[in-house]
């Protein structure tokens, strides 16, 4: 009876998980759909503890130390859930998946330490779902954690000679090892088990280590497909269907994303892996320009005289209006303008702020319609009836470079057409370059003017420059 209550959780819990996902489609929707997936794992873990029953009819033990790990691990997630910045996000992201990657890793371990006092009655099958689980989720982990580390600056970009030959040829030992040991009929398998693990580990390490950071989002989103599918593995091994689904959901969420990536930056999946896209790349490294004209500056008063009088405006934000946190005063520019008759949109790159959605939240925060964002195809061709192109913070996202230079490490990239309006203001820090480490021409184009400082000081002191025009 306990048992066919737990299935008609594990079946709400499952529903849960795919409308909450369909909602996390819009972002007029997403919190609730958050909150409804969060809900479904809700039921799901309790209706575990309190009503699964093994064959023999026991229940769950150790009750003490299932809600003591429960409770650490809400409240630490809670405390770094509310500290992180929106710029962080990325960091987050890996880590938290790093995490899950982990926990498919342990419960293979687990459930091998179970079949190790005759591995000869072990089923071959049974076998591959505890060796793929552990695989993918060492995999996913490791490399997660060295994407975490690399995005917060704690880790540098790293290539060793023959990098690829010899990640190509670690990956077929680890096949190889894997085959011997279903095909063993239990020779030598806990030796082998471990053999595994071990370069299951280094591999994930030295997958990630080389890639560069301009291509970071791409392989986050890889990891995060890697431990949907090793969770999915767990879900086999116990025979849980909401495990089951919930890997299956996270893994094809995570593959779809990194096909979508792919595309934004006009790149196959390969080509990240193999490419080092941005590899070694740093902003202050970059080379000394040779573009034809030079940087015109620009004063916020003769900024905001530009746009009172513009009858269409798009702003296009960037990972500098995140660090800044200047979503609230962009939208009180805005709102500003609006007010004078004047037409505002924003023009939203796939990976604007480093990761797909991340710019969509940032102003969501500031109570954006959604309606006023733009994604990249239907907005590229307003801008050559817009009349001024406000650029906070974006850098390679708007570097035509993407377009016209073969030589480039962003060449083939989809990029917003900001060079085609009437003027384009760009708000930058300094003249540092972006992301991929590299100049960009457009700051050298005629119709650009740059407005340096701190997105938030600097849309603070425009906002009020528009309003002392009257």
């Amino acid at each position: 009876m306990e048992n066919n209550i737990l299935q008609i959780i594990y079946l709400i819990g499952s529903v849960t998980f795919i409308l909450g996902l369909k909602f996390l489609g819009n972002p007029a929707t997403a919190r609730k759909g958050n909150l409804m997936a969060a809900f479904g794992m809700i039921i799901s873990i309790f209706g575990t503890i309190f009503l699964y029953t093994t064959e023999a009819g026991a229940h769950l033990h150790n009750l003490g130390f299932i809600f003591g790990a429960l409770l650490v691990g809400t409240v630490v997630g809670w405390l770094i859930a509310k500290k992180v910045q929106m710029t962080a996000m990325p960091e987050m992201v890996s880590l938290f998946n790093g995490m899950g990657g982990a926990c498919a890793m342990l419960i293979s371990v687990i459930e091998f330490k179970h079949l190790e006092t005759d591995m000869s009655l072990v089923e071959p099958s049974h076998l591959l779902i505890i060796l793929l689980g552990l695989i993918i989720g060492s995999v996913s982990f490791a490399g997660s954690i060295i994407a975490w580390g690399k995005l917060s600056g704690n880790v540098k970009d790293k290539s060793l000679g023959m990098q690829q030959v010899i990640n190509i040829g670690l990956l077929l030992v680890i096949l190889v090892l894997t085959t011997i040991m279903i095909m063993g009929n239990g020779a030598y398998t806990i030796e082998l088990f471990y053999a595994v693990f071990t370069l299951s580990l280094l591999y994930g390490i030295l997958f990630v280590l080389p890639i560069g950071g301009a291509d970071m989002p791409v392989v986050i989103s890889l990891l995060n497909s890697f431990t949907g599918v090793a969770a999915a593995c767990g879900g086999f091994l116990y025979d849980n269907k909401v495990m089951l689904v919930g890997g299956i959901l996270v893994g094809s969420a995570g593959t779809l994303l990194t096909i979508v990536m792919c595309k934004a930056m006009n790149r196959s999946l390969l080509n990240v892996l193999i490419g080092n896209f941005g590899g070694n790349a740093n902003a202050a490294d970059a080379v000394p320009s040779n573009f034809e004209g030079s940087i015109k500056e620009v004063t916020a008063s003769d900024a905001a005289i530009l746009m009172k009088y513009a009858k269409k405006v798009i702003i296009v934000p960037g990972y500098g209006l995140a660090v800044a946190q200047a979503q609230h005063i962009v939208h009180d520019l805005e709102l500003l303008l609006e007010a004078e008759g004047i037409d505002v949109k924003y023009a939203i790159h796939p990976v604007a702020g480093r990761m797909p959605g991340h710019m969509n939240v940032l102003l969501a925060e500031s109570n954006v319609s959604y309606d006023k964002l733009i994604e990249m195809e239907e907005v590229n061709p307003e801008f050559a009836t817009t009349d001024v192109v406000l650029v906070v913070g974006a850098n390679d996202v708007v570097n035509p470079a993407a377009k016209t230079d073969p030589t480039s490490p962003i060449y083939g990239m989809p990029i917003l057409d900001v060079e085609n309006a009437a003027n384009v203001i760009v708000n930058k820090r300094s003249m540092k370059a972006g992301y991929a480490g590299i100049e960009n021409e457009l700051f050298y184009k005629p119709k650009t003017s740059m407005l340096f400082g701190d997105a938030k000081k600097a849309l603070t002191q425009l906002v009020s420059e528009i309003k002392a025009l009257g």
